[in-house]
């Protein structure tokens, strides 16, 4: 298998894998590094408040060495200041991946709130595209791995921007780190959940897997693989069936491990700053469901459900899978209507708890 960065189950290529409808993908390739002036640059075309935001490389320490980000800054009064945390597998900081997943959902959040006001960083997980040098193995991760980049990144915004704290922004499996990362941090302002699972992920991957009828005969291997890693426990692969190979790599086996032990619901309660829950009701990943659940587990959350939107943010007005899928690949598409202006209608709505240089402890 060739060197690749996790891992996961929430992340979806472009039309139907043999494994649960396309959601599926492992070992894909590591994206090639990419190379940032480490200077502002101004974009090419003016937003909507008459002037183009100014794009900066970052830097923040990482195990072995930098990871790496970009910040898009409006050209106006810079308000809340948004880290932007990828979701599973292999997904860079403008949410694309060597999977097929070319919808660059963050980069197209990160111009839309820019023009709104709001500051960005998306960023590449360790191991990953300009993060590759973060660490040696991008497999060799755990949740609490990405929290510690996050708190990393964190300090470091704070710093460059002299806000008080910073907003965190998680989309599918980066919904999860980012309550992990809020719990008991004071220069965390609050938290924008999009996409993100309610259920513990091994029983969404459980779920994902059995909505497939053609997984029917991989069933009897990949139940009780599940259960194993739920358990803590490493799965023996030597004569599981192919398809499910790469889902179940022992170089991977870690992270599920890892990410199954928690219960998002459970991480989510008690949590006592802003958080929003977006979810669209045509993600065919993660569901109405889980954002009912983690409405449950803090009823002060907004809760805000888009009809017609997909899991990569893009409009859908169908039940057709295939052209669902066909928005993952269309970084031409724009985002669908209501998903920037939920976000910044929060933000705005909160706008205390993320004021630049507001340092009055919440």
């Amino acid at each position: 298998m060739m060197t690749s960065h996790s891992h996961t189950f929430l992340s979806t290529a472009n039309g139907e894998s043999a494994v649960g409808c396309g959601i599926i993908h492992v070992g894909a390739g590591m994206n090639s590094v990419r190379s940032f002036v480490i200077v502002a640059s101004i974009l090419g075309a003016a937003m909507a408040f008459g002037a183009a935001p100014t794009e900066t490389a970052m830097e923040a320490p990482g195990p072995s060495g930098p990871l790496k980000g970009t910040m898009l800054s409006p050209s106006t009064k810079r308000g809340a200041v948004v880290l932007i945390i990828p979701g599973s597998g292999p997904t860079d900081r403008d949410g694309n991946s060597a999977g097929g997943v070319l919808a660059a959902p963050y980069r197209l959040l990160a111009e839309a709130l820019a023009a709104r006001g709001v500051a960005t960083v998306r960023i590449d997980k360790r191991g990953l595209a300009g993060s590759a040098g973060a660490t040696p193995d991008g497999n060799a991760v755990t949740i609490d791995d990405y929290v510690s980049d996050v708190h990393a990144w964190t300090a470091v915004i704070r710093k460059q921007t002299r806000a008080s704290c910073i907003w965190l922004l998680g989309h599918s499996e980066g919904g999860l780190v980012a309550m992990v990362a809020a719990k008991n941090q004071p220069d965390i302002c609050g938290l924008l959940l999009v996409s993100t699972a309610g259920r513990p992920l091994g029983e969404v991957l459980r779920e994902q897997i059995k909505a497939n009828p053609a997984n029917a005969p991989l069933l009897d291997q990949a139940l009780p693989a599940i259960a194993d890693l739920e358990a803590g426990k490493h799965v023996d692969t030597t004569n599981m069936a192919a398809p499910l190979l790469r889902l179940f790599n022992p170089k991977v086996q870690g992270f599920l491990i890892s990410a199954f032990s928690y219960d998002p619901g459970q991480v989510l309660k008690g949590y006592p700053k802003p958080v929003l829950i977006l979810q669209g009701l045509r993600d065919m990943q993660v569901h109405e469901i889980d954002a009912n659940i983690l409405k449950e587990a803090d009823s002060h959350a907004t809760l805000t459900l888009l009809p017609d939107v997909n899991h990569v943010l893009k409009s859908v007005s169908s039940n057709d899978r295939r052209a669902n899928f066909a928005t993952y690949s269309d970084a031409s598409l724009p985002l669908a209507p209501g998903v920037v202006s939920a976000i910044s209608d929060f933000l705005t709505a909160n706008a205390k708890a993320s004021r630049a240089g507001d340092l009055t402890a919440r």
